[in-house]
């Protein structure tokens, strides 16, 4: 387990060290496919307004995707565009040769049909993994034949790691339920045959349920949610939330997650840090997934 720092009293999975080596087999991969199809990976990013925190994550997306030798197009749309104009920029992209990936930043402005906006992606480009086929796949354990959220198929791997493939016997509880992150996380569990418990804002008792975990996945959105009595000693605890907190009295402006990371690192047997967990796994895992798109022709 060369990914973890066993310094601390839980190990701390290194999800920077994990997507660095995702991000080196997607590169080697490319080269490979290249070579023997003369296909380039390409990846679309489509972003409408100028939300910043939205232009920040593009261009991270875009840098990664230009390190691993894809092509990459940025489609950018004032804030005013209309859902049917983003359509038709998707029915071109669809269509696009050298396009094999597409995704929507989200959120959209309020005027634009989202829903009706990422069913229109055609699902073999779909690499957020948020079409119904997609979904649908996932869901009904077909996980080999869908693309799968990048979230969670990078939480998945980070699991791997320390407990195997096999999570047979293992109970795993998945604090939220949101399509995003959620759901696939708890499909994904359910393919590696773990038991599984999603548990959400009117679930009752969630301190209980954490304690039951073996795996424990805090996805919530809310500031350090769960605490260290709500671990079961020795359990993997993958904290999927990024918050940003304001400076207060002993506490520093920053980044924490769902979980009182130091109390849980005191009980937990390994637990992902925020930053620097989850967080690097999402766009390593989107790079892969564009990646299995050419490969598969990305056509649907």
């Amino acid at each position: 387990m060369n990914m973890i720092d066993t310094r601390r009293s839980a190990a701390i999975i290194d999800g920077r060290a994990r997507a660095r080596k995702v991000l080196e087999d997607v590169k080697s991969q490319a080269r490979k496919w290249k070579a023997k199809s003369g296909v380039v990976p390409g990846i679309a990013v489509v972003i409408v307004g100028d939300n910043p925190a939205s232009a920040i994550y593009v261009a991270s997306k875009e840098k990664t995707a230009k390190e691993c030798g894809f092509h990459s197009r940025i489609e950018t749309r004032p804030a005013t565009a209309s859902t049917s104009e983003i359509l038709d920029l998707l029915g071109e992209l669809n269509v696009a040769p050298d396009i094999h990936g597409i995704l929507v930043q989200l959120p959209l402005p309020t005027h634009i049909d989202a829903g009706k906006v990422i069913q229109a992606i055609s699902p073999g480009k779909d690499v957020d993994g948020f079409h119904f086929v997609n979904v649908g796949r996932l869901a009904t354990g077909a996980v080999d034949g869908a693309i799968v959220p990048c979230t969670p198929a990078g939480a998945i791997l980070l699991i791997g790691d320390i407990l195997g493939p096999d999570l047979s016997g293992r109970r795993a509880v998945v604090l939220g339920r949101s399509n995003i992150v959620g759901k696939p996380m708890a499909n994904l569990l359910l393919a590696a045959n773990a038991t599984v418990t999603v548990a959400h804002s009117r679930s009752h008792d969630l301190a209980a349920l954490c304690r039951e975990a073996d795996i424990l996945v805090a996805a919530v959105g809310r500031p350090e949610l769960v605490r260290g009595h709500w671990i079961k000693p020795g359990a993997v605890v993958i904290d999927v939330g990024i918050n940003r907190v304001q400076t207060g009295e002993g506490r520093r402006a920053g980044l924490v997650g769902d979980v009182a990371f130091e109390e849980a690192q005191s009980v937990a047997g390994a637990i992902t840090p925020v930053p620097g967990g989850v967080g690097p796994m999402t766009i390593a895992m989107l790079m892969a997934n564009t990646l299995n798109a050419a490969i598969r022709g990305g056509m649907g």
